[in-house]
């Protein structure tokens, strides 16, 4: 009975606020702390609360999408108006609003028309839309489009049910974290997949979940999150990172985002600045202890977060942030501030995906309120995947034998043909060839660059087509876009940066970790002690080797790399 008042007060406070356009920002406010726990609303038709039944994926950001969604107010009526400019040109945009002729006049005396746009009748508390919308998973890879809901972290019904709102609209099964044991509560802001069952968060997940939560949810132990993550959504490695200090919503999309299966955009503060330490210490502990689903170290592009009238967040600055973007298919929209900031920015975005409509959007209104684009947008995946993934080529050493492309690439229907287009001089046109099915139990198709003088930049892309005809490529942008790849010289054919990029992973270890060098050349790898005695000592073809020192005494250890381009030495830490 007093979780059933305390709604009902909540919806009185709603309908108050919304009568006099109350603006909730993407943290709590008092009233609203006050208020948990919080009763969900009972909404009919909503999802199923026990998992899917079989294997599913969440789709990554950068994967086709048939729409993307927002809610329209009253408070940044421009800024929602340039989203919908730039977004309907590459899909369809649903509007959630109870005023769609107000809406349309306001796009109109902009130059906005309506195609291409689809007004959803519904009532909503806030803008956030990443933070309470729903999730795209897809049976067994690229079969049925599914939505997830979990339980939104902040006590707004009407946000809340929206997944609901668009499962229903859009005939799409809906499926909750809403019923003990499976109860969760999450937010959008804090999460970041790869379309292969990695996702990232910051601790906040723990935190929301863990005894005493104000939500009224179980208990949950990070083993049962992710439990949870995987049965629901097919995440199968859950990252967590420490909260920063000076975020205080603690979403990761504030200072991260994933480009790419392999690709981290990170945010950087001046040393020593902010958050700028810790969005550190939780990177490094990414890269000493996970791989990229292709077995190799992540990547990794820095973007400034740029000041507020010369104040960062610890002194007073808003958060202002370029990570906060969002994926339109062939467009991206990134959050700008101030031109002098804005043009490393986006210059940084264009060089890390080519083909890309990088599209700045000024949120000097909305950033104060700890959000931008990336934080009021959500994704409506395609219902007819054609998923294609490729880990590009790195630079390598001029040889008389061809190039290797191998990709996997998958349709409900099955797959009728496969292509890797590539070409000297883009200007030129590409030239194609065949790709086969080489591994069938993995989906793998493989295809042949042929080799190429020392010095040339070579560019490609993939190209597939589906039994019922289905055509997609990746980069989602070529041909425009493209993988480049340089062929170098024999005799210098390693950058300094290549050397430089030696991983020893994991590390510290147990014994057993994987030494991994960009240069990817014949090698030897040994071990020796901190007074330089060798201890061991093994060959590698490729730069790849995996090392067992369990039998040697914990402590510190030098791992030495000898190829023909040069030595680089690491250190590993040996722990039980």
């Amino acid at each position: 009975m007093m979780r059933t008042a305390t709604f009902l007060l909540l919806l009185f406070l709603v309908a108050s606020s919304t009568a006099s356009a109350q603006f909730l920002p993407q943290g709590l406010t008092d009233e609203e702390r006050n208020m948990l726990p919080l009763a969900r609303p009972e909404v009919e038709e909503r999802g199923f609360t026990a998992p899917p039944s079989g294997p599913v994926r969440t789709a990554a950001e950068w994967e086709e999408i048939d729409g993307l969604c927002i809610r329209w107010t009253s408070s940044f009526q421009v800024l929602l108006r340039d989203i919908v400019r730039y977004a309907k040109e590459q899909t369809t945009v649903y509007i959630v609003t109870t005023s769609q002729s107000t809406v349309t006049s306001y796009l109109s005396q902009g130059g906005v028309n309506t195609q291409n746009i689809v007004f959803v009748n519904a009532s909503s508390n806030s803008i956030w839309f990443r933070d309470y919308g729903q999730w795209n998973i897809y049976a067994d890879e690229v079969g049925e489009l599914m939505f997830v809901d979990w339980i939104y972290n902040r006590p707004r019904p009407l946000d809340d049910v929206l997944p609901s709102v668009l499962s229903n609209l859009l005939s799409i099964p809906l499926y909750e974290t809403t019923a003990s044991p499976t109860d969760l509560v999450n937010t959008g802001g804090n999460f970041m997949v790869d379309g292969f069952g990695t996702a990232f968060a910051s601790e906040l997940i723990l935190e929301e979940n863990e005894a005493g939560n104000p939500y009224g949810v179980s208990t949950k132990t990070e083993t049962q999150i992710d439990g949870i993550m995987s049965d629901f959504m097919g995440i199968d490695r859950y990252i967590k990172m420490t909260t920063l200090p000076y975020d205080g919503i603690h979403h990761i999309d504030m200072h991260m985002k994933l480009l790419d299966e392999e690709t981290l955009l990170v945010g950087q503060y001046p040393a020593g600045v902010a958050d700028g330490p810790q969005i550190e210490a939780n990177l490094q502990y990414v890269l000493n202890n996970f791989m990229s689903v292709y077995g190799t170290p992540y990547k990794v592009i820095r973007i400034p977060m740029p000041p507020e009238g010369g104040q960062y967040p610890s002194n007073g600055g808003d958060y202002r942030t370029y990570t906060n973007s969002v994926f339109v298919n062939r467009t991206i929209l990134v959050p700008t501030y101030e031109q002098q900031y804005d043009t490393t920015a986006l210059r940084i975005y264009r060089e890390a995906m080519p083909g890309y409509n990088v599209i700045g959007i000024n949120c000097n209104a909305i950033i104060p309120s700890s959000g931008a684009i990336h934080c009021i947008t959500k994704a409506v995946a395609s219902d007819d995947p054609l998923l294609i993934s490729h880990q590009p080529l790195d630079d390598t050493p001029y040889v008389t034998q061809d190039y290797t492309v191998n990709a996997l690439i998958r349709h409900a229907s099955g797959i009728q043909s496969a292509q890797v287009y590539w070409s000297i001089d883009t200007a030129a046109g590409y030239q194609s060839v065949a790709m086969t099915l080489t591994d069938p139990a993995n989906a793998t198709w493989t295809g042949h660059i042929p080799f190429q003088a020392p010095g040339e930049d070579v560019f490609y892309y993939i190209h597939a087509e589906a039994n019922n005809g289905k055509q997609q490529v990746r980069p989602i942008t070529a041909p425009d876009g493209w993988w480049k790849f340089k062929v170098l010289d024999a005799i210098t054919s390693v950058s300094d940066a290549q050397m430089a990029d030696l991983r020893v992973y994991p590390n510290p270890t147990n014994g057993v970790f994987d030494v991994i060098a960009a240069d990817r050349l014949e090698a030897t790898v040994s071990i020796t002690d901190m007074t330089g005695r060798l201890l061991l000592s093994e060959q590698t073809t490729d730069g790849r080797l995996r090392m067992d020192i369990s039998a040697f005494p914990t402590g510190v250890y030098l791992v030495r790399y000898d190829s023909r381009a040069g030595s680089v030495v690491r250190r590993v830490n040996l722990i039980r």
